[in-house]
């Protein structure tokens, strides 16, 4: 997942334009282009500071365009561009310590900075003095010359200030403002109070029964007394081997309950606001708003998409459920035992145990996560033509951080940082970060931030083939944030619905015995991964997976329900969403009462109308994994191909097109309707 921050919802007085009175000296945050920060020396008010200095720089910016008598590309949108890039890079290294830093006073200035910057990008891009200046350029003659990559920055602009309010009437604009305001704090809060919950589970004995012996010691506290962190980096182990159907279902509401106390209402008056904004703006809803830019359009397009995979795995969902609840009555020895949402996992694993022979917390053993990460970027280098080089020593914000400087030919083309397990007060999910976006000569900077297995005293971090899986995923926006040497910071990004699939597609690589067997080595003995325990664990794969695809559509739903189907006038309690979808597929009834997944679910809070493009983009993605599975999973010219013609993109070019260039032909869905066994 990436961390996509727009950059245009707040807004502050204008009179922060003019910032002064502090110093700039030895702020290791302040310094030149492609210069490495130095972020172990970094305090809270160095980041304070920074955040002051680029407000009154890009005041100064703004004052040039606007002074400007001729309009012209480069000193509108050229312009405007090197203010995105500013504000951008200063606005992503106050996110970054909001979300990673150890000091809680370096966490609220990097949140308080990057609030600030965001309210300074809102009042640009409601710019109507602005705005003027780039309409009266579209319909000039320079416009009707440009062509390709500049001709799509001026429509993408443009239409980026329309979206940010600029031809509301003034009072209308300044309640656009105040909504964006508050929907930003309503966030943050909502972050903070996940990133701040320290739940934990006590068991004993009889409650740790079927836990692995090393996690058990982990965890253990004293004598017969185990403390249990609710985390994501515990949540696959305890769901999944847990023997007492007690254990499972006090860790599965704890789980779902992170932050709930707070959240669920922070939720309500977000999901409030957005709808009031989305309305100000002229759409039906804060869906139709949000899809503007995106691939899918309009939600018409989202929900025929989403209705159409559902219409397709309900039945096979059906007989997922019927078989696991089979294995509970098999094991229970009671023949009306029903399956509850805490028992999926588990009896998924049982039935991979004796069906496929696969223990899948044993066969983490195979997979340290310094053999994972070292066999990856040798795939990724291989592929991609990178080469990746530790920088030793760095001077970074945690101990446990690592840095690398990526070449191509020769040439340093980026640096990226791995951040990569969980620690207290550290943002909970997994993001590929981009800190600099590396327009022009500029080289990219990004961050991988994880929370996989920890390594302990007795053993190293050793992953699951669910964290496998992700570390490949998120690695891969790390590449596509080094692939990239346009002209243009704010052509970076690619459409929000397409992103995930340039990570998505490599997954597959996981899934091929030849690659994983350069890697998965067990950390005791040496011994490779055995090549029929693989064959099996790829065979185990078809355990449950129409019940899951159905439960990732189900989250998809719930997304648009929130922000599609909302009802000012009788809003419907965002708990009841869950049951009303249980009610509407007729498979089980995955909503536990007195549980709430929308307070800890981090997509609905900062990736709002989002969910579903994760199967569109997976759509693409394995389509575009056809051409791999033709040429060779490491060879080199489709490698290099994939990352110029899609990594490197972002919006330069058009998307569709770019896809079909890379195939050789129009996209199609037949590879993805084939991955669900349709």
């Amino acid at each position: 997942m990436t961390l996509k921050k727009k950059l245009a919802y707040l807004t502050v007085p204008m009179c922060l334009f003019s910032v002064s009175g502090f110093a700039q000296d030895n702020n290791p945050l302040m310094v030149g282009s492609n210069v490495v920060v130095d972020y172990a020396k970094v305090t809270s008010k160095n980041i304070e500071d920074y955040a002051k200095q680029t407000i009154k720089d890009v005041g100064s910016m703004v004052n040039t365009i606007k002074s400007e008598k001729t309009v012209t590309f480069e000193n509108v949108f050229g312009a405007l561009d090197d203010i995105k890039n500013k504000i951008g890079t200063t606005s992503n290294n106050c996110f970054m310590f909001h979300w990673v830093a150890n000091d809680a006073a370096m966490r609220e200035k990097g949140l308080a900075g990057y609030e600030r910057l965001d309210s300074l990008s809102t009042a640009i891009y409601s710019d109507k003095g602005i705005y003027d200046k780039m309409v009266s350029f579209k319909k000039s003659p320079a416009y009707t010359a440009l062509k390709g990559n500049r001709k799509a920055l001026v429509d993408d602009m443009i239409q980026g200030f329309e979206q940010s309010g600029v031809n509301l009437s003034p009072d209308k604009l300044a309640k656009y403002k105040a909504l964006s305001k508050e929907i930003s704090t309503l966030s943050a809060s909502y972050s903070n109070n996940l990133n701040d919950s320290s739940q934990i589970l006590i068991l004993d004995d009889e409650g740790v029964m079927g836990l692995p012996e090393d996690f058990k010691q982990t965890y253990k506290l004293a004598e017969r007394t185990y403390e249990i962190p609710i985390i994501n980096a515990t949540n696959e182990t305890v769901m999944s081997t847990a023997l007492t159907e007690k254990t499972r279902r006090s860790y599965y509401n704890l789980f779902f309950n992170r932050a709930a106390d707070k959240n669920v209402k922070i939720l309500d008056q977000m999901v409030k606001k957005r709808d009031e904004l989305a309305k100000l703006m002229g759409y039906k809803s804060y869906a139709a708003y949000a899809l503007v830019p995106k691939m899918a359009a309009n939600p018409t397009n989202v929900w025929n998409f989403l209705n159409d995979l559902i219409s397709r795995s309900q039945e096979k969902a059906k007989a997922d459920v019927a078989m696991l609840q089979n294995e509970k009555r098999a094991e229970t020895g009671v023949d009306y035992d029903v399956l509850e949402p805490w028992d999926i996992a588990f009896y998924k694993n049982q039935i991979i145990k004796k069906q496929y022979n696969v223990n899948n917390e044993e066969l983490r053993a195979y997979f340290p996560m310094e053999g994972c990460l070292k066999g990856m970027m040798d795939i990724y280098q291989k592929l991609l033509g990178f080469e990746f080089k530790k920088v030793n020593n760095p001077s970074v914000w945690n101990d446990d951080v690592e840095m690398y400087e990526v070449y191509e030919s020769g040439k340093l083309k980026g640096r990226f940082y791995l951040d990569l397990f969980p620690r207290p007060n550290k943002e909970t999910w997994f993001y590929g970060v981009n800190i600099v976006s590396g327009k022009g000569d500029e080289i990219p900077v990004a961050m991988l931030l994880g929370n996989f297995t920890k390594p302990t005293k007795t053993q190293p971090s050793l992953l699951s083939q669910k964290e496998l899986k992700t570390l490949f995923h998120e690695f891969g926006h790390i590449m596509n944030m080094m692939s990239y040497h346009g002209e243009f910071s704010s052509q970076q990004e690619s459409k929000a619905d397409f992103t995930e699939a340039m990570s998505q597609i490599f997954e597959n690589w996981v899934l091929d015995y030849g690659i994983v067997s350069t890697f998965a080595k067990n950390y005791k003995t040496g011994e490779v991964l055995p090549k029929e325990t693989f064959d099996n664990m790829i065979k185990a794969r078809k355990v449950g997976s129409s019940l899951a695809a159905i439960q990732m559509l189900i989250r998809c739903v719930y997304d648009m329900n929130l922000y599609d189907k909302y009802n000012a006038a009788a809003p419907v309690n965002t708990d009841d969403i869950w049951t009303s979808i249980d009610k509407q597929l007729g498979i089980m009834d995955f909503y536990v009462p007195g549980t709430h997944y929308q307070a800890n679910w981090i997509h609905v809070n900062t990736h709002p109308v989002y969910m579903y493009g994760y199967l569109w983009s997976e759509v693409y993605a394995l389509d575009m994994f056809t051409q791999f599975e033709k040429n060779g999973l490491t060879d080199t010219k489709t490698g290099e191909r994939y990352r110029e013609l899609i990594l490197a993109n972002g919006t330069q070019n058009d998307i569709v097109k770019a896809v079909e260039e890379f195939l050789g032909r129009p996209s199609d869905n037949k590879a993805y309707i084939k991955s669900l066994g349709l």
